[in-house]
């Protein structure tokens, strides 16, 4: 399963901050990166999206939490579309 997970950073979180515990927790293993999809910030940086993929939500809970006081996430399961499939699934209706 595929997961949406935007953050935002808190008003008082700086890049440091964010840099010294993505370091760590890719230390301490708990990133997972085999498990992340895409990684993508926004212009302007302080917000962004990852989309984790896994069919246990434990891991949601594992990469996440150690970033919940610098960040609020918000998250989302996805369902992914083939644009000719789902188009060719829609005329039939």
């Amino acid at each position: 399963m595929l997961w949406y997970c935007r953050y935002t950073w808190n008003p008082q979180t700086s890049r440091e901050q964010i840099a010294e515990r993505v370091v760590a927790q890719d230390a301490a293993g708990t990133n997972m990166p085999d498990k992340i999809r895409g990684w993508y910030d926004l212009a302007g940086g302080g917000a962004g999206f990852l989309l984790i993929e896994t069919d246990d939500p434990q891991d949601l809970t594992t990469i996440l939490q150690p970033y919940l006081d610098l960040m609020s996430v918000d998250v989302h399961a996805v369902i992914e579309n083939d644009y000719a499939d789902t188009v060719a699934r829609l005329s039939d209706l």
